[in-house]
Protein backbone atom coordinates (compact mmCIF):
# COMPACT_ATOMS: atom_id res chain seq x y z
CA UNK A 1 0.00 0.00 0.00
CA UNK A 2 1.44 3.35 -1.06
CA UNK A 3 2.02 5.88 1.72
CA UNK A 4 0.44 9.31 1.38
CA UNK A 5 2.73 12.36 1.61
CA UNK A 6 1.59 15.91 2.22
CA UNK A 7 2.30 18.56 -0.39
CA UNK A 8 4.63 20.41 1.97
CA UNK A 9 6.78 17.33 2.57
CA UNK A 10 6.73 16.53 -1.15
CA UNK A 11 8.08 19.97 -2.11
CA UNK A 12 10.75 19.78 0.60
CA UNK A 13 11.83 16.30 -0.53
CA UNK A 14 12.02 17.40 -4.18
CA UNK A 15 14.07 20.47 -3.21
CA UNK A 16 16.52 18.42 -1.16
CA UNK A 17 16.89 15.93 -4.02
CA UNK A 18 17.62 18.67 -6.55
CA UNK A 19 20.04 20.56 -4.27
CA UNK A 20 22.08 17.51 -3.29
CA UNK A 21 22.09 16.13 -6.83
CA UNK A 22 23.25 19.47 -8.21
CA UNK A 23 26.04 19.67 -5.62
CA UNK A 24 27.30 16.16 -6.38
CA UNK A 25 27.28 16.70 -10.14
CA UNK A 26 28.94 20.12 -9.80
CA UNK A 27 31.91 18.55 -8.00
CA UNK A 28 32.08 15.48 -10.21
CA UNK A 29 31.61 17.11 -13.63
CA UNK A 30 33.21 20.53 -13.09
CA UNK A 31 35.94 19.88 -15.67
CA UNK A 32 33.41 18.60 -18.23
CA UNK A 33 31.45 21.84 -18.52
CA UNK A 34 28.58 20.95 -16.19
CA UNK A 35 25.80 23.51 -16.71
CA UNK A 36 22.84 22.29 -14.67
CA UNK A 37 20.48 19.39 -14.09
CA UNK A 38 16.78 18.80 -14.69
CA UNK A 39 14.73 16.21 -12.78
CA UNK A 40 11.55 14.89 -14.37
CA UNK A 41 9.39 12.45 -12.41
CA UNK A 42 7.05 10.13 -14.35
CA UNK A 43 4.78 7.36 -13.05
CA UNK A 44 7.18 4.70 -14.33
CA UNK A 45 10.60 6.18 -13.55
CA UNK A 46 12.61 9.28 -12.71
CA UNK A 47 14.50 10.94 -15.58
CA UNK A 48 17.53 13.09 -14.76
CA UNK A 49 18.98 15.19 -17.59
CA UNK A 50 22.54 16.50 -17.15
CA UNK A 51 23.36 19.59 -19.20
CA UNK A 52 27.04 19.97 -20.08
CA UNK A 53 29.29 21.34 -22.81
CA UNK A 54 31.29 18.10 -23.14
CA UNK A 55 28.67 15.37 -23.20
CA UNK A 56 31.12 12.76 -24.48
CA UNK A 57 33.13 13.05 -21.27
CA UNK A 58 29.94 12.78 -19.22
CA UNK A 59 28.93 9.59 -21.02
CA UNK A 60 32.40 8.08 -20.78
CA UNK A 61 33.85 5.26 -22.83
CA UNK A 62 30.98 3.06 -24.05
CA UNK A 63 28.65 4.75 -21.55
CA UNK A 64 30.62 3.58 -18.53
CA UNK A 65 30.65 6.86 -16.63
CA UNK A 66 26.93 7.56 -17.04
CA UNK A 67 26.18 4.07 -15.72
CA UNK A 68 28.39 4.71 -12.70
CA UNK A 69 26.57 7.98 -12.02
CA UNK A 70 23.22 6.21 -12.38
CA UNK A 71 24.24 3.58 -9.84
CA UNK A 72 25.51 6.28 -7.47
CA UNK A 73 22.26 8.26 -7.63
CA UNK A 74 20.16 5.12 -7.25
CA UNK A 75 22.00 3.98 -4.11
CA UNK A 76 22.24 7.44 -2.53
CA UNK A 77 18.57 8.35 -2.88
CA UNK A 78 17.29 4.76 -2.50
CA UNK A 79 15.51 4.52 -5.83
CA UNK A 80 14.08 1.10 -6.75
CA UNK A 81 15.99 -1.01 -9.27
CA UNK A 82 15.79 0.30 -12.87
CA UNK A 83 13.59 3.24 -11.83
CA UNK A 84 16.05 6.08 -12.54
CA UNK A 85 17.64 7.05 -15.85
CA UNK A 86 20.39 9.60 -16.49
CA UNK A 87 20.75 11.43 -19.80
CA UNK A 88 23.30 13.93 -21.11
CA UNK A 89 22.24 17.02 -23.04
CA UNK A 90 24.77 19.16 -24.88
CA UNK A 91 24.82 22.93 -24.41
CA UNK A 92 25.20 24.28 -27.94
CA UNK A 93 25.94 27.90 -26.97
CA UNK A 94 28.15 28.27 -23.90
CA UNK A 95 27.72 32.03 -23.97
CA UNK A 96 24.06 31.70 -22.95
CA UNK A 97 24.76 29.68 -19.79
CA UNK A 98 25.91 31.46 -16.62
CA UNK A 99 27.06 28.22 -14.97
CA UNK A 100 29.36 27.40 -17.89
CA UNK A 101 30.87 30.89 -17.79
CA UNK A 102 31.30 30.73 -14.01
CA UNK A 103 33.22 27.46 -14.33
CA UNK A 104 35.29 28.94 -17.16
CA UNK A 105 36.16 31.92 -14.97
CA UNK A 106 37.07 29.55 -12.13
CA UNK A 107 39.62 27.69 -14.26
CA UNK A 108 41.07 30.99 -15.50
CA UNK A 109 41.60 32.22 -11.95
CA UNK A 110 43.11 28.91 -10.83
CA UNK A 111 45.44 29.10 -13.83
CA UNK A 112 46.93 32.35 -12.53
CA UNK A 113 45.22 34.83 -14.85
CA UNK A 114 44.61 38.30 -13.41
CA UNK A 115 41.11 38.92 -12.09
CA UNK A 116 40.38 41.91 -14.31
CA UNK A 117 41.63 40.20 -17.43
CA UNK A 118 39.68 37.01 -16.70
CA UNK A 119 36.43 38.89 -16.05
CA UNK A 120 36.84 41.03 -19.16
CA UNK A 121 37.37 37.88 -21.20
CA UNK A 122 34.11 36.42 -19.90
CA UNK A 123 32.24 39.64 -20.69
CA UNK A 124 33.64 39.76 -24.22
CA UNK A 125 32.80 36.10 -24.90
CA UNK A 126 29.24 36.48 -23.61
CA UNK A 127 28.50 39.63 -25.60
CA UNK A 128 29.95 38.15 -28.79
CA UNK A 129 27.45 35.29 -28.49
CA UNK A 130 24.47 37.62 -28.82
CA UNK A 131 23.41 38.17 -25.21
CA UNK A 132 21.82 41.43 -24.16
CA UNK A 133 23.98 42.06 -21.13
CA UNK A 134 26.44 40.52 -18.69
CA UNK A 135 27.65 41.37 -15.20
CA UNK A 136 30.43 39.83 -13.10
CA UNK A 137 30.80 40.73 -9.41
CA UNK A 138 33.98 39.60 -7.64
CA UNK A 139 34.44 39.88 -3.90
CA UNK A 140 37.31 38.77 -1.66
CA UNK A 141 37.37 38.19 2.08
CA UNK A 142 37.15 41.90 2.84
CA UNK A 143 34.36 44.32 1.99
CA UNK A 144 35.83 45.52 -1.30
CA UNK A 145 34.22 44.18 -4.45
CA UNK A 146 34.81 44.68 -8.16
CA UNK A 147 31.97 44.87 -10.65
CA UNK A 148 32.37 44.36 -14.40
CA UNK A 149 29.36 45.11 -16.57
CA UNK A 150 28.60 45.29 -20.26
CA UNK A 151 25.37 45.70 -22.19
CA UNK A 152 21.86 45.98 -20.73
CA UNK A 153 20.95 44.45 -17.37
CA UNK A 154 17.54 45.10 -15.80
CA UNK A 155 17.64 45.67 -12.05
CA UNK A 156 14.52 47.63 -11.05
CA UNK A 157 10.99 48.43 -12.16
CA UNK A 158 7.84 46.45 -12.75
CA UNK A 159 9.13 43.52 -14.85
CA UNK A 160 11.97 42.60 -12.48
CA UNK A 161 10.25 39.43 -11.27
CA UNK A 162 9.72 38.29 -14.85
CA UNK A 163 13.28 39.19 -15.82
CA UNK A 164 14.84 37.31 -12.92
CA UNK A 165 12.81 34.18 -13.56
CA UNK A 166 13.07 34.03 -17.37
CA UNK A 167 15.58 36.54 -18.73
CA UNK A 168 18.43 36.56 -16.19
CA UNK A 169 20.61 33.49 -15.71
CA UNK A 170 22.96 33.69 -12.73
CA UNK A 171 25.56 31.49 -11.07
CA UNK A 172 27.68 31.86 -7.91
CA UNK A 173 31.03 30.17 -7.42
CA UNK A 174 33.92 30.27 -4.92
CA UNK A 175 37.56 29.66 -5.68
CA UNK A 176 40.38 29.11 -3.18
CA UNK A 177 43.61 30.70 -4.38
CA UNK A 178 47.07 30.43 -2.87
CA UNK A 179 46.80 33.38 -0.47
CA UNK A 180 43.07 34.13 -0.25
CA UNK A 181 39.65 33.02 -1.45
CA UNK A 182 37.35 34.70 -3.96
CA UNK A 183 33.63 34.61 -4.46
CA UNK A 184 32.03 35.78 -7.67
CA UNK A 185 28.66 35.95 -9.37
CA UNK A 186 28.00 35.81 -13.11
CA UNK A 187 24.71 37.24 -14.41
CA UNK A 188 23.65 37.00 -18.05
CA UNK A 189 20.58 38.70 -19.49
CA UNK A 190 19.18 36.83 -22.46
CA UNK A 191 17.53 38.48 -25.43
CA UNK A 192 13.90 38.00 -26.43
CA UNK A 193 13.50 35.19 -28.96
CA UNK A 194 10.04 34.26 -30.34
CA UNK A 195 11.41 30.87 -31.48
CA UNK A 196 12.72 30.03 -27.96
CA UNK A 197 16.18 29.00 -29.21
CA UNK A 198 18.44 31.54 -27.51
CA UNK A 199 16.02 33.24 -25.11
CA UNK A 200 12.54 33.34 -23.58
CA UNK A 201 9.42 33.88 -25.67
CA UNK A 202 7.65 36.19 -23.19
CA UNK A 203 8.06 39.87 -24.20
CA UNK A 204 9.77 42.03 -21.60
CA UNK A 205 7.22 44.81 -21.09
CA UNK A 206 6.31 47.63 -23.49
CA UNK A 207 9.03 48.91 -25.78
CA UNK A 208 9.23 51.88 -28.11
CA UNK A 209 10.64 51.20 -31.57
CA UNK A 210 11.70 53.68 -34.23
CA UNK A 211 10.92 52.81 -37.82
CA UNK A 212 12.59 55.23 -40.28
CA UNK A 213 10.57 53.84 -43.19
CA UNK A 214 7.24 54.86 -41.65
CA UNK A 215 8.72 58.28 -40.87
CA UNK A 216 9.66 58.78 -44.54
CA UNK A 217 6.19 57.71 -45.67
CA UNK A 218 4.62 60.23 -43.31
CA UNK A 219 6.79 63.05 -44.64
CA UNK A 220 5.94 62.34 -48.30
CA UNK A 221 2.22 61.67 -47.77
CA UNK A 222 0.17 64.34 -49.61
CA UNK A 223 -1.89 66.68 -47.48
CA UNK A 224 0.31 66.49 -44.38
CA UNK A 225 2.74 68.97 -42.96
CA UNK A 226 5.45 68.88 -40.37
CA UNK A 227 3.23 70.47 -37.75
CA UNK A 228 0.26 68.08 -38.15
Amino acid sequence: MATQMSKKRKFVADGVLFAELNEVLTRELAEDGYSGVEVRVTPMRTEITIRATRTQNVLGEKGRRIRELTSLVQKRFKFPENSVELYAEKINNRGLCAIAQAESLRFKLLGGLAVRRACRGVLRFVMENGDKGCEVIVRAQRAKSMKFKDGYMIASGQPVTLAVSEYIDSAVRHVLLRTFSLGYQVKIMLDWDPKSKVGPTTPLGPRSCYNPRSQRQRETFPGTSDGS
